[in-house]
Formats: structure tokens, sequence, C-alpha cells
């Protein structure tokens, strides 16, 4: 019964379950918004319709990340409170104004847009989402901002020992940070881009399998043979007519081109981000390589015991010449440093034990362990780049195997493209482990600019965790936040099942109602707000 580890356990897993819900947010929002844009600005139903669907998707996670962060904060002044006090003149800042300007942007225009339908002009309407969307992108800058001095601390002086601020602007300019949102972001539409295709892929195989859509053959046999996509309705079903299979279709083949450019974005704010650990936590990228000692190859499997914490027994089997230095430095020559060569440095510039302080505990004048766990460095790096990259490889499938109109008839093809919704939710979670673990064993990572300096600002995670609360005590929040969390994500998973299974048709029930396919146009031209004559309570249906 260890508080520290009990502590880094609960917020380890408060938030991995959290930042689940914040690439799916920022992504379907930014996606939804453009979708509603094409409709307002074509007056097209399909787009109505998959604004509709999507928004509603989006709606449903949107209020569950906002139920499992509120978690995040509190453990700081709960868990942490060593930490919180150490580095509250700084990283008060950027969470006040991510809470009382972005978030209050992003929540008041949020409700704008669901309650606004019939309420709102069109642009209007459109307006506040896109202001929500913007909201939350800068609400994931502000949080970034906070994470990225932690990782490389700039703009402070030391005061009685603890950091100020003294230079806001390079604060909120950390090129950790200018590199880290950029990065996050694309991750974001991954995830978007994967759920669009996977929904989809699974609507438009049931309309093939409802037999509602059917694929003749034009001429020829064999590999030679040409086909086509005969659009069907079903008229007792809501939504199941000729409009429904162009909003999956659309859907499918956007989503595939999101994933597509997420992960060329990825890629290359990811090799940014690469370069800046190599200068700025050079122990972390080492640890990610399992490089135990200086050179330029590039590990793509390595054997023995990855956490050795000496390096040891590890080997690399499958090894790309060059890589690494190119990941580090831009070129194919320059030696990077291993493992076995940092840990004497950190050892001259940060000590070789743990002060002999009361913050410490029981773990005072312990030697320091300088090297992560390689573990999860090593394999977390990999599930990134892995996971990443068979997002953009399925989404280039889906692409090719929908050219015709639909997608194939095999069941198993379908449930791999559901299944496949969650590669990018590996990639972002693997992503944001690998980047907090590899930190350790600092909480605040020393700025290697400042080494010497009497002003260098680190401290360990030894040091942060809250003295006053016992083991017990957070074992008994770690158990019951767990628990209540698991039911959080029966409650989610449930209710995003039902209202993918229901179709366009669960977020917009008017389509029960006969209604004209085209939505009227307004005074200033474009499609009426609310498109469709709507029953009157439509509104709070989209919105609960």
């Amino acid at each position: 019964m260890d508080a520290l580890e009990i502590a880094r356990w609960q917020f380890g897993i408060t938030t991995v379950y959290h930042f689940m819900m914040v690439p799916l947010t920022i992504g379907l929002g930014l996606v939804v918004a453009v979708l509603q844009t094409v409709w307002y600005r074509t007056g097209k139903a399909e787009f109505l319709r998959m604004t509709k669907f999507w928004g509603k998707l989006f709606l449903i996670n949107f209020i569950m990340g906002v139920a499992t962060g509120i978690v995040q904060e509190f453990q700081f002044g709960m868990a942490w409170s060593e930490y919180s006090r150490f580095v509250g003149d700084v990283f008060g800042a950027p969470l006040a104004m991510e809470a009382l300007l972005a978030f209050f942007v992003e929540s008041t225009f949020l409700g704008l847009w669901i309650f606004g339908w019939k309420q709102l002009r069109p642009g209007l309407h459109l307006a506040a989402l896109w202001c929500a969307v913007i909201g939350s992108a800068v609400s994931a800058y502000f949080i970034i901002v906070a994470n990225s001095w932690m990782q490389h601390p700039v703009g402070v002086k030391v005061v009685d020992g603890h950091p100020v601020m003294t230079d806001a602007w390079a604060v909120f300019t950390n090129n950790t940070a200018l590199v880290a949102v950029p990065h996050t972001l694309m991750g974001a539409l991954g995830v978007a881009g994967a759920f669009l295709l996977g929904i989809s892929w699974y609507h438009l195989w049931q309309r093939r399998h409802d037999g509602i859509d059917t694929v003749e053959v034009i001429q020829g046999t064999g590999r030679r043979r040409r086909e086509r996509v005969v659009v069907g309705e079903a008229p007792g079903v809501p939504g199941r007519d000729r409009t429904d299979h162009a909003v999956w279709l659309k859907s499918l083949r956007i989503g595939a081109v999101v994933a597509m450019i997420s992960f060329a974005g990825t890629a290359v704010t990811g090799d940014l981000q690469g370069k800046l650990m190599f200068e700025q936590q050079p122990m972390k990228m080492a640890a990610a390589e399992a490089a135990c000692h200086d050179g330029t190859g590039f590990s793509v499997l390595s054997v023995g015991n990855v956490g050795s914490r000496d390096c040891s027994d590890v080997a690399a089997v499958i090894e790309v010449p060059g890589l690494l230095s190119f990941l580090a430095k831009g070129d194919f020559t320059t030696e990077v440093k291993g493992v076995n060569t940092l840990i004497p440095e950190y050892e001259k510039a940060y000590g070789t034990n743990l002060p002999d302080n009361p913050l410490y505990g029981d773990r005072a004048g312990e030697a320091i362990q300088y090297v992560p766990v390689m573990e999860v460095t090593y394999w977390g790096f990999r599930a990134m780049i892995g996971f990443g990259a068979l997002a953009a490889l399925a989404a280039l499938a889906a692409l090719i195997a929908t050219r015709k109109g639909t997608v194939p008839q095999a069941r198993w093809l379908m449930r791999l493209a559901v299944v496949g919704i969650l590669a990018p939710f590996g990639a972002n979670a693997a992503g944001w482990i690998f980047t907090e673990m590899g930190r350790q064993p600092f909480v605040v990572a020393p700025n290697p600019s400042m080494a010497g300096s009497v002003d260098q600002v680190f401290m360990f995670t030894a040091a942060a965790v809250s003295p006053g609360v016992s083991a017990g005590e957070i074992l008994t929040s770690l158990i019951v936040l767990t628990l209540l969390y698991a039911a959080l994500m029966v409650v989610e998973v449930r209710l995003l099942w039902a209202y993918t299974r229901g179709g366009v048709a669960s977020a917009m029930p008017e389509l029960a109602h006969a209604a004209p396919a085209e939505p009227p146009a307004d005074d200033d031209g474009g499609p009426a707000a609310g498109g469709d004559a709507k029953p009157a309570d439509d509104v709070l249906a989209f919105a609960y």
C-alpha cells in the first residue's frame, strides 16, 4: 500500500478514460460543423440528416466528457497538493483560461446550437456551432499549454523554491505546446474519421443485408465484370430511403478521407514533436527505442528484458540503420545518446538520490531511477504509430471498396470496420501514456537548456503527492472512481450503440412523418432553420 503509486494509478485511469472522449468530441465536432455548412450552402437533404445524426452522437460523447473531466482538476488538490503548490503560480493561468474562457464559449454556443434549430436563423445557428467547435479547440490548446510546461518549463523564475511566471508569452508559445497542439488535433480528426467510416459501413451493409440495396451485373464476368448498385427504399422503415443511402456512402468516404489526412498530419507533427523530445527529454526517447548504447539505428524489434533498468540484456533484433538519427536530428549519421550514456549525465545534473526531505516520506534518500519503464515507452511508442498506420490503411481500403457505391456483402468485413473504430482511440491513448510515463521520475521535467542554473525548475513525482492523504484513502477513491467510470462507460456505449443502430431516424423522429425531401428556402435563399416541417417537439427530441 503506497500512496504515491495508488495516486498515480488513479490519475492514470481517470485521465485515460476521460481522454477517450476528448478526441472524438474535438474531431467529430469539426466534422459536424463542416457538414452543416455544406447543408446551409446547398440545401441537400442528406447533409441535414448527416448533421443531425452525427451531431446526436457528438452530444452524447460531449456530455460524458464533461462529466468525466470534472474529476481531473479536483485530483490536483486532493491527491497532488504538493504538486499544486509547486506549479500553481504557472499552471493556474492556462487552466483558468480554459475554464473561464474556452469552456464557457464552448458550452454556451453548443447550447444555442442544440435548442436553436427553429429559434435561430440558419446562419446564426451555424455560427453557434462553429463557435462551440472553435471553443473546444481553444480549450485543448490551454490544457496542452499547461501539460507542455510540465514537459518543458519556460518563462519562470524560482522564488522561495517555487516557480513564478515572469513571461506569459513564453509559457503560451512554448515550442513544446505549439507542436503538441496540432499533433493532438490531427489525432482527434483520425478518431472522428474512423468513427464515421465504421458506423457508415455498418449501415450500408445493413441495407444490403435487408435487401434494400442490390448489386446487378451490367456486363462481363470474373474480374472483368462490371456492376452497378441499385439503390432501393424500405417504405415501412422511417428514413430508409434513397437519401439514406447517400447519407452513409458520403459519410463513409468523408470519414476515410479525414482519417488519411489525419495520419499524414500526425506523422508530420509527430516527427517535429519527436525531434523536440530528443532535445528536451533525451531519456524518454532513448527508452522509447530501448536504445541502450549510442548509435544511429532505429529498433523495429528488440528482445530481452525490455524493463531492464540498465539495458544489460536488451538487444535489437531488427534495426533500420540511420533512421534513429533522422528522427532525432534530421540526418542519417549523427549518433544519438543511449540510456547508458544518459544515466551518468542525469545523475550529475539532478543527483543520485532523492533529497532527505519529509516531502518524500519513506522514499527520502532512495536512489533515483532515471530510466522510465521501457515496456511502456517502447511498446507505447510503437502502438501509437502502428494503430495510426492501421487506421490510415483501412481508410484507403474503404475508399477502394466503396468506389462503386456500396460496401461488400461480407459480414466479417463489416465487423472489422466497426472494430476498426478503436484503432485511432488506441493510438491516441498510447501516445499520451507514452508521453506521461516517459517523463518519470519527474512530474515537472527539467529544461536541459537551464542545466547548471540556480533557477532550474523540476520536481520529482515522489514529492508531488499529498502528504496528508493515506494510501487507504486514495485506494478508496481509486476503487470508487474506477467503478463509477466503468458504469459511465456502459451508459455511453449503450447510448451510442442504440442511436447508431437506430440510424438517422433516431436523431430525426420527424422522418416518421410525411415531409418533403428538400428543405424550403428562407428569405436569405438558404435552407430554413430546421429544414423540413417538423413536429413541435423535434428540438427536444434531438437534445434528449
